[in-house]
């Protein structure tokens, strides 16, 4: 099997799932549909175009970093100032660092990857009002999905590692597979992004973790302080 790894980084992102009318939120981590929507994009596929080539790929993603969720609050006047919109509240998720993985065919796998690095149209993290920082694909490889979540090395930033224990857990959320117990079902597997005939239907989810060492500690190296030991004999 190979994947394509992807770096979603940026100094907001925002992957909202159930928003509503004037308040716009965001789930904690990437959602499949945000990410074919990327993948999408960088493949010039039009909102009004099928997605048919993209909607057997496997998706997982691992919270290296999960930041912090942010809210915002907007509003629209028209030009001449007569009249404005509701306010509305945008959330984001500020500072975080995803590993999304996507399982599929090598070749169009590949595709993907080039075209992420020669995007026909932007590409954004949720919303238009965040693009990625660096690059977004870290590659295709011959690995399984739930491998490449599991052993890809940490991505989250050096500042935020340092803060870090010296043991650190990363959640892990992917699609279930046939016959795999679920963690929950999500309103999140795209069928159309077309603005007139939006589609979107439920997916079942399996959540786990793996735990990594953090050699960035800023207690690495130093011994652990046993408040009981002058206790002993």
């Amino acid at each position: 099997m190979s994947v394509l790894v992807l770096r979603l980084a940026a100094p907001l992102q925002s992957w909202g799932s159930s928003s509503r009318f004037a308040r716009r939120g965001t789930e904690v981590a990437p959602t499949k549909s945000g990410v074919i929507g990327l993948l999408a994009a960088a493949r010039g596929i039009r909102r009004t175009e099928p997605l048919t080539e993209l909607l057997s790929l496997e998706f997982g993603v691992r919270l290296d970093q999960p930041g912090q969720i942010l809210r915002d609050f907007q509003t629209a006047r028209t030009l001449d100032g007569q009249a404005s919109a509701p306010l509305t509240y945008r959330f984001y998720l500020a500072d975080a660092a995803f590993l999304a993985v996507i399982g599929g065919d090598r070749e169009l796998l590949t595709g993907l990857a080039e075209a992420l690095q020669r995007p026909r149209f932007p590409l954004y993290l949720g919303r238009r009002s965040c693009p990625p920082v660096g690059p977004v694909s870290l590659g295709v490889h011959d690995d399984t999905l739930d491998d490449a979540l599991n052993s890809w090395p940490w991505i989250a930033a050096d500042w935020y590692r340092r803060r870090a224990s010296r043991s650190v857990r990363l959640e892990i959320i992917r699609d279930a597979r046939p016959g795999e117990p679920t963690t929950e079902t999500v309103h999140d597997e795209p069928v159309s992004f077309d603005p007139a005939h939006r589609q979107h239907t439920w997916r079942a989810v399996h959540r786990g973790h793996v735990d990594i060492v953090n050699e960035l500690a800023e207690r690495a190296g130093v011994a652990e302080h046993d408040p009981l030991s002058l206790l002993g004999g």
